[in-house]
């Protein structure tokens, strides 16, 4: 009877000391990469650029005097 009784105990407090606890586990945040956008508007603004220069240089004075 004493060694049932001492089995019983040490069983009791093992199942304890084993438990664990109800804390969430961590988890890592997950990484979501961004996709890039297309590369049409960067070719914008040097295309507006080639454009107003072309303009400026077909619309330029003459050095003749007005009359």
């Amino acid at each position: 009877m004493k060694k049932a009784l001492i089995a019983t105990f040490a069983t009791i407090f093992a199942t304890k000391s084993s438990g664990g606890n109800l804390v969430e586990p961590m988890m890592e945040p997950e990484v979501v990469e961004a996709g890039t956008g297309s590369s049409g508007g960067a070719m914008l603004v040097p295309i507006l650029l080639i454009l107003l220069l072309a303009a400026a240089a077909a619309s330029g004075g003459s050095d003749a005097p007005l009359e």
